[in-house]
């Protein structure tokens, strides 16, 4: 019998159980650590949590113009006058910009996708933010401080799904002028960006390739 099933576990606690096993990558044996962490020994950790969750549901946004997770829009990086704008990285999910940004290597702007085209799982080019980088390309007062688009960097994972994701928007700006290049295969085939060290992601920013 686990804790959480237990009749001597009180109600509050089991709540926050179900909440803690509901998290990605959380199980009941990790979730039973964390709760009689949080219970026993970290008063100020405790509140200090709460607080932070609170304050990420209250004043987390995304960007109007990236989608990037920000705490204000346009974001800062779309509002840096030091990021050359003509050329946008795309990337699948927030945690891959906040990857790639740590090499600093990349001083362009950013798009994010929140995922990538994947049929079988029910996900069309219109579930994503396709219609916005499309947009941003189209219209440059839809880009950072109005700058036109030159060229578009296709930063997805190296997998089967991005890889089609990457064909599919390939086809779409090379039909409106746009260079498309996309990041160098440093990436292991299948890999994560998310996971990738530094190194790996400059030389991939570096040395870019076009789209054939």
């Amino acid at each position: 019998m686990s804790l959480r099933d237990s009749k001597g576990t009180p109600e509050p606690v089991r709540r926050l159980l179900d909440s803690l096993t509901r998290l990605p990558g959380i199980g009941k044996r990790s979730a039973e650590r964390i709760a009689f962490y949080l219970i026993k020994d970290a008063n100020v950790e405790a509140l200090d949590l709460s607080q932070a969750i609170s304050d990420v549901k209250q004043k987390v946004v995304c960007c109007t113009i990236c989608n990037n997770i920000a705490d204000t829009t346009p974001c800062l990086l779309c509002e840096d006058e030091n990021r050359d704008a003509t050329v946008v990285l795309v990337v699948e999910q927030p945690r891959d910009l906040i990857r790639l940004e740590a090499t600093g290597m990349y001083k362009g702007a950013y798009h994010v996708l929140t995922g990538r085209i994947d049929p079988l799982a029910g996900v069309e080019p219109a579930d994503l933010t396709v219609d916005a980088l499309l947009q941003r390309v189209d219209t440059p007062q839809s880009n950072c401080r109005g700058v036109k688009i030159v060229e578009v960097i296709l930063g997805l994972n190296p997998n089967l799904e991005g890889d089609s994701t990457s064909l599919y928007l390939a086809s779409q700006l090379q039909s409106r002028g746009i260079k498309v290049t996309r990041l160098a295969r440093g990436l292991p085939s299948g890999s994560q960006i998310e996971y990738a060290n530094t190194q790996v992601l400059s030389d991939a920013i570096a040395g870019r390739k076009g789209m054939d």
